[in-house]
């Protein structure tokens, strides 16, 4: 988008302009996007020889430039058709959908007799049905005038906008441009993180950034990040953070750079779930049920402007707010402003995920985008997750109790497969080298007559029924693109079976996200070795890597390794009162607070109860199996300026990474475990498949992973430049070089007797 031109996608036009009365998700499940590129060309391969296909369609309007592909013309009957495939009965969908469609189909209509120099034109909508493959026809006979004025009546709804946009642009790049670093000076090694960031986006590449802990990554990151905005041409920057923690972290971030610019109009918004952001868990979302659905798209309009004008940073409460004021749904709300903001905060999954929303609008917008990765050490247990499926066969053979007679042979032919697969296994856990065809036919059977029996029945909130069948989509989905990077297996469980289809390595899904963007920068303090992060993640060929340089000193962190003890697992029973007299040991000498850490909640609590009869005077405290909110507030409640004592806690849990205990509150840690993960059969699945990929096995599944954990539970320790306090690695496994080599250069680490 140049200063003096708007670019918009004809979908976008009309979605602004068009749309109205009730936010109605009722005419749903539609099509999954694959079965929606299949129903179109189901219905192009139907037409004549000479029927042209996905016409690129451009015009202007002052400085709208208006541009789009429209889905098939047939010069023959000179009729342009607009594509649209639907589920159910299409007497459903309601009135605002299909206005709609009509406005997109016009507007590709007066763009074709445009380019076309066309005096009349036959627009037409066809709609497909998914499952009858049948075609309904509705057209229109339009004159090339009748057209343009339509076309000419949108934009000019459509320019006010534009043109406040226009300005908007301009003001925020000026400022951008002329913005201070919001500090007297940069703190030790942020200006080597933020030179790195800048540099990254002006060559257009990926970055792996590893920083340690204290020196203001978050700041150290949207700082030269939002310079390369205005820069670099960007629209917008997405900070993605795995936890609730660093969505905040990156909030404040903000405030602290609006606060140092008066003058500049930065549009901040954080995307939040939908699950805690409806305000009416118990209705449908639809005019009829809920009350901030009904006029949805009438009021939109203010709602957004009260937003936007506002000048506030928009979180999660402002966003609410602004919603309920204007009695409109926050969550979609939210959504809707994500066009409209500089940048925009939020999971991991917004970006990443298989049906991620700020992906789909880069590609739809044709955004020029950069994304900051928190914590991205993260990233490749997150990753998979969102590109692994699995269904139970408790809640199959629940369903069937209860499902409605029309679906009652479907999933009666999916239990009779899974049984099968059943038969084919030996033992409790076996994988499967290729995807079985019957069983999976019949899954796509069972999504067919969900899917057709939702969309009949509307009105009809079957929790469990949606949840098997959105559960049934993502495994199918997942099944099209299956290959070395993904298992197929199958346990057994006293409950019945669960069959997985696991991912293992993410990068061919995160690829086309990394290409996506101008440039995405990861970040953390835990990113060694790179290659692991680069290899499992498929960032780029060109993705730079530094390695900032740590602002603490050595004889600010006592590392000792207590070689003479093993955690290993036949071992720990034995391992138990060596731990507690180390420990006891270290509080003796120097009392404070520390946290100690375990492979387990079953090692942990052990541990706890001998130290607790051995050393009753040391208060100890530990951490929950359950834990909500309150629980976990507890807990780090205890660590205060004043009090004493040792936190016992679960390594890789919630105490692990992302607290923050500066000076005396946390004095010291114990780490009882190397953080490997457990060996079982899909870990060893997972060995095997790295092995064969990446020629790295055990360092790719056990080794790496660990110890990300276990330096991640040591910088909890030293958090600012004046902390001072020890570190003790137990286990003698610590001692080995392969080892070390994993841990900070900056750590001058001694056994733990000298």
């Amino acid at each position: 988008m140049s200063r003096s031109t708007y670019t918009i996608a004809v979908r976008a036009l009309c979605e602004f302009t068009a749309k109205a009365g009730d936010l109605d998700l009722r005419f749903t499940p539609s099509p999954t996007a694959q079965e929606g590129m299949a129903g179109h060309a189901t219905v192009t391969s139907r037409r004549d020889d000479d029927y042209q296909r996905e016409i690129s369609l451009s015009g202007d309007f002052g400085p709208l430039h208006v541009r789009g592909r429209a889905d098939g013309y047939d010069p023959a009957r000179r009729q342009l058709e607009e594509i649209k495939t639907y589920r159910g009965e299409l007497d459903a969908m309601p009135a605002n959908h299909r206005q709609l469609h009509w406005a997109q189909a016009r507007i590709y209509g007066h763009l074709l007799c445009q380019q076309l120099n066309l005096p009349m034109l036959r627009v037409a909508l066809v709609y497909f049905d998914i499952a009858s493959q049948k075609e309904t026809l509705m057209h229109e006979e339009c004159t090339a005038e009748a057209l343009r004025l339509f076309f000419e009546q949108h934009c000019a709804l459509f320019l006010d906008w534009a043109e406040q946009e226009l300005a908007h642009r301009a003001s925020r790049d000026t400022q951008l441009t002329a913005m201070a670093f919001p500090h007297a000076d940069f703190r030790p090694g942020q200006r080597q993180l933020a030179e790195a960031m800048y540099k990254a986006s002006s060559r257009g590449c990926g970055l792996l950034a590893q920083a340690p802990t204290g020196i203001g990554k978050t700041v150290g990151s949207l700082f030269p990040m939002l310079k390369a905005t205005a820069a670099h041409g960007l629209d917008k920057l997405f900070f993605l953070a795995a936890k609730v923690p660093g969505r905040q972290m990156a909030l404040d971030a903000c405030a602290i750079l609006k606060d140092s610019a008066p003058l500049l109009p930065l549009r901040v918004l954080e995307l939040s779930a939908k699950s805690s952001a409806c305000e009416h868990p118990d209705k449908a979302c639809h005019g009829q049920s809920c009350p901030l659905a009904k006029g949805f798209y009438d009021r939109l309009p203010l709602a957004r402007e009260v937003a936007l004008a506002s000048g506030l940073i928009l979180d999660k409460e402002a966003v609410r707010a602004i919603a309920l004021q204007q009695a409109i749904c926050p969550y979609y709300l939210g959504m809707e402003l994500a066009r409209w903001s500089d940048v925009v905060i939020g999971d991991y999954n917004y970006y990443f995920d298989l049906s991620a929303m700020l992906y789909s609008m880069t590609l739809a917008h044709d955004w020029k985008v950069n994304v900051l990765v928190d914590e991205a050490h993260n990233m490749v247990s997150r990753a998979r997750s969102m590109y692994s499926a699995e269904l139970a066969q408790i809640d199959l053979k629940m369903l069937r109790k209860f499902a409605p007679e029309g679906l009652k042979k479907p999933l009666d032919r999916l239990s009779r497969q899974w049984t099968a697969l059943l038969k084919e296994q030996d033992g409790d856990y076996h994988v499967h080298a290729a995807l079985p065809d019957k069983f999976f036919g019949a899954l796509q059977g069972v999504a067919t007559a969900i899917g057709d029996y939702l969309a009949e029945h509307a009105g009809a909130l079957d929790e469990d029924l949606q949840r098997f069948y959105f559960d049934v989509l993502l495994i199918n989905r997942l099944a099209e693109s299956f290959g070395e990077h993904s298992l197929f297996d199958v346990s057994k469980t006293d409950t019945g079976s669960t069959v997985c289809l696991r991912n293992i390595v993410p990068a061919p899904f995160l690829k086309e996200r990394f290409a996506a963007s101008h440039s995405t920068a990861l970040f953390s303090a835990t990113l060694s070795p790179w290659n692991y992060y680069s290899d499992t993640l498929g960032m780029p060929a060109d993705t730079a890597w530094v390695d900032v340089e740590s602002p603490f000193q050595a004889e600010q962190l006592s590392v000792r390794v207590a070689d003479s003890i093993s955690t290993r697992y036949q071992h720990r029973a034995a391992s138990l009162l060596p731990i507690a007299q180390l420990m006891a040991k270290q509080y003796a000498e120097m009392p404070g607070n520390y946290l100690a850490f375990f492979s387990s909640f079953d090692y942990m609590e052990k541990t706890a109860h001998l130290f607790a009869q051995h050393y009753p005077d040391v208060p100890l405290w530990q951490q929950p199996r359950r834990m909500d909110d309150a629980s976990r507030a507890q807990f780090l409640g205890r660590f205060g300026l004043e009090t004493r004592g040792i936190g016992f806690a679960v390594l890789g849990g919630a105490f692990g990474e992302g607290i923050d205990l500066p000076g005396a509150r946390l004095i010291g840690a114990f780490i009882a475990t190397l953080g490997l993960p457990q060996i079982n059969p899909v870990n060893e699945q997972i060995r095997q498949r790295m092995g064969d990929i990446f020629g790295a096995g055990y360092d790719y599944t056990y080794l790496y992973p660990g110890m990300q954990k276990v330096v991640q539970a040591a910088g909890r320790v030293i958090r600012t430049q004046s902390d001072k306090g020890v570190v003790y690695l137990i286990d003698d496994r610590f001692s080995r070089p392969e080892i070390r080599q994993l841990l900070p250069t900056w750590w001058d680490v001694q056994l733990a007797n000298q």
